[in-house]
C-alpha cells in the first residue's frame, strides 16, 4: 500500500479565514500522519483548476486525494451563486469524470461571522471535515 499524500489546494481570498480552515486539515492529516503539500490560488474558481493541474502532473509521487479549502461570502450581486455554483461543479465533474478523491472544504456562507465559525479551531472547523471526507474516501478507493 502506498502511503497516502495528499494536496490541500486553498484559496487565500479570505486570508484568516482560510487560514482556520488550512489548520483543522493540517490538524487531521498530521493527527493521522498523512503526508501533504499545499498550494495556494488566488480565489474559489481556481480551485477545480488548480486540482486538474496538480493531478496532471507527471511526477514519481501522485497524490492520493486532494482537499479543496476556502470561502465564498455573500454580498449584494450574483456573482456570489456563479462562484459557489462553478466551484462546486468543477470538483463534482473532477471527481466524477476524473476519477479523483476530493473533500471539499469551501465554506459557501451569509457574512463572516459564519465563516470564523466554520473555520474557527474547534470540532466545526471544515478544513479538518474536508480532510476527513478525503481521508475516508482515499480509503475506500484502496479496497477496490
Amino acid at each position: 500500500m502506498l502511503k497516502e499524500k495528499l494536496a490541500i489546494v486553498i484559496s487565500d481570498y479570505y486570508e484568516d479565514i482560510s487560514s482556520g480552515l488550512l489548520r483543522g486539515a493540517e490538524e487531521y492529516c498530521n493527527t493521522n500522519n498523512l503526508i501533504y503539500d499545499v498550494f495556494k490560488v488566488p480565489g474559489a474558481l481556481e480551485i477545480g483548476s488548480a486540482i486538474k493541474i496538480i493531478s496532471n502532473k507527471d511526477s514519481e509521487t501522485k497524490y492520493r486525494g486532494f482537499i479543496a479549502l476556502g470561502c465564498v461570502i455573500r454580498g449584494e450581486t450574483s456573482h456570489f451563486e456563479i462562484v459557489i455554483n462553478e466551484s462546486s461543479s468543477a470538483l463534482t465533474s473532477l471527481s466524477l469524470n476524473d476519477n479523483l478523491v476530493i473533500g471539499n472544504g469551501i465554506l459557501t456562507v451569509e457574512n463572516e461571522a459564519q465563516a470564523i465559525a466554520r473555520s474557527d479551531n474547534n470540532k466545526n472547523n471544515k478544513g479538518y471535515h474536508a480532510a476527513y471526507a478525503c481521508h475516508s474516501l482515499v480509503k475506500l478507493k484502496e479496497n477496490f
